[in-house]
């Protein structure tokens, strides 16, 4: 495989021209290794667990550079039941670098999240919005799913089909319209994710959960523990 960049240097982001003599996706699945965060103190693809462990179990579409990592703690049984009681939706993720992203400014106004790619069927959709009408509640599995949901929103709360780019960057005073609860894992510090998650639950509450986590010695990231937030 060669690759030409083809923008000018300056930026986190490159753009490239990939050039391979066999199909992209196959020379990907022949070379590409299962990329690690950089906590996780051992080299990419050295542990064959590494490509079925970070990876939720109901993965389906390529296009995401990371495993949402929220939906690391269900198992095959956990999501049979919410299918049984007709009580799970599924949309289409591609995490992208967005997630990632450092926050390099003291002024949170002035952070912007990359774009991130989601698809959203017509009936994943339809019941989302039929369960709202219904006084019921959007629990959300992740920080991406909630800036998908509400990028997907209109101002009166109705999800849109589609393919689109989440574009929204959630930051305190931002008013949700769809997600009314949120699994979550816990998040580095100086991350929009956290950003988010304050603009959820309220900085106050966060910063003592994590407290709390921290003198309990709660595991972080991506294999850490989770939080349920109502």
């Amino acid at each position: 495989m060669e690759a030409e960049l083809i923008d000018e240097p300056g930026t986190e982001l490159r753009k490239a021209r990939l050039a391979c003599d066999e199909p992209f996706e196959s020379v990907l699945g022949q070379i590409g290794l299962t990329p690690l965060p950089p906590y996780i103190k051992r080299p990419d693809g050295v542990s064959l667990t590494d490509n079925e462990r970070y990876q939720t179990i109901y993965s389906k579409a390529r296009g995401a550079i990371a495993a949402p990592t929220a939906g690391l703690h269900f198992t095959a049984e956990q999501l049979s039941k919410l299918r049984e009681r007709n009580q799970l939706v599924e949309i289409t993720l591609h995490v992208g670098y967005g997630t990632f992203e450092p926050v390099r400014v003291d002024d949170v106004n002035e952070h912007e999240v990359s774009s991130e790619r989601f698809e959203i069927t017509f009936n994943a959709a339809q019941r989302i919005n039929q369960t709202r009408e219904r006084g019921g509640r959007i629990v959300a599995v992740g920080t991406t799913t909630t800036r998908a949901l509400e990028s997907a929103s209109s101002d009166s709360g109705q999800v849109q089909p589609g393919s689109s780019e989440a574009t929204l960057t959630i930051k305190p005073g931002y008013r949700f319209r769809v997600v009314d609860a949120l699994l979550t894992n816990f998040h580095l510090p100086q991350s929009s994710l956290l950003i988010l998650l304050c603009s959820f639950a309220g900085r106050d509450l966060v910063l003592q959960a994590y407290r709390h986590a921290v003198e309990k010695q709660y595991h972080f990231y991506s294999y850490g523990d989770c939080m349920l937030i109502l």
